[in-house]
């Protein structure tokens, strides 16, 4: 019998996995194929369809490039100080707004509009108004306080970059925050107030652990969404004087199309995924073993 069932799962595993392994295969796995062979290869837009290989000679050219790892450094500190301010700031609004969201559920709403608009638009907004020459923001701070101040400039890009990032997808990190707040059990909250409890020990030692997964997961999205970030960066400021705000994704951009080196473009866009498949593994490794350890 027991046999009888386990054949009957694996057939049922195998009929539910079939769509999810074709569609791997025919959207992932032929275009990984092509760039793994174009990373090996001396190729240009005029022998896309004639790459001669040529070895690892991209990898060496991506790996000693100096822009290569100006742009890694500020991926991951863009997407590391990102991830922590939007996440503790959904969570600190998520927290202190929800009686006033649960009485007023359409406030949620208008907190979410941030969300729906295009990164690239919000680059171009913020582009307009602190531009420092037709901006209205430094214009404002001239005529009233008579200070001069370069939003964009080589010292505060980075920062205001963050500043945007922060204030786009802070909403994000409320949303979940909050549908995981109204999701503890409030009879545990009520028997941890009835036991003498203050509202702040509550939070710390009741509310934030059973939240602590939905922190996790939010943190990692908001991290990979941050590393890999391009089109508000390269709106706002492009590359930055000398490749200081140029993110991987930037770099990996202007190196196919203003370079034209296709083949060291893929080649750190293999570099960037293997390196992103070796983390996530690990992170998913790790995770398991808690979760056994737990068990």
């Amino acid at each position: 019998m027991t046999t009888l069932t386990q054949r009957a799962q694996s057939s049922e595993f195998k009929l539910l996995a079939t769509p999810l392994v074709l569609f791997l295969l025919v959207f992932l796995g032929f275009p990984a194929v092509v760039n793994l062979v174009y990373s090996l290869s001396e190729v240009s837009f005029e022998t896309l369809r004639q790459p001669r290989l040529t070895g690892f000679s991209n990898f060496v050219s991506v790996w000693s490039d100096g822009a290569f790892w100006r742009a890694t450094w500020f991926s991951l500190r863009f997407g590391l100080l990102t991830a922590l301010l939007e996440c503790a700031l959904g969570l600190f609004l998520a927290i202190f707004l929800s009686p006033l969201i649960e009485k007023r559920s359409w406030l949620l709403a208008i907190l979410m509009l941030p969300l729906m608009v295009a990164p690239a638009l919000v680059g171009l907004m913020y582009r307009l108004v602190l531009h420092e020459f037709v901006g209205p923001v430094p214009y404002y701070l001239w005529a009233y306080f008579g200070a001069s101040f370069s939003f964009l400039g080589p010292g505060s890009a980075f920062w205001m970059l963050i500043v945007v990032e922060t204030l786009q997808w802070t909403p994000f990190a409320l949303l979940l925050f909050y549908m995981a707040y109204q999701a503890i059990p409030t009879d545990v909250v009520e028997a941890a107030a009835m036991d003498g409890t203050n509202r702040l020990e509550r939070l710390w030692y009741i509310e934030l652990p059973l939240m602590l997964p939905t922190i996790a997961v939010a943190l990692l999205i908001r991290f990979i969404d941050g590393f890999r970030v391009f089109d508000n960066v390269y709106v706002l400021t492009g590359s930055g004087p000398g490749g200081s705000t140029a993110s991987l994704s930037i770099y990996i951009y202007e190196a196919f199309f203003k370079q034209g080196a296709i083949g060291k473009a893929v080649a750190a866009s293999v570099i960037l995924f293997v390196v992103s498949f070796a983390v996530l593994y690990g992170l998913n490794a790790f995770a398991g073993r808690r979760k056994g350890a737990a068990r």
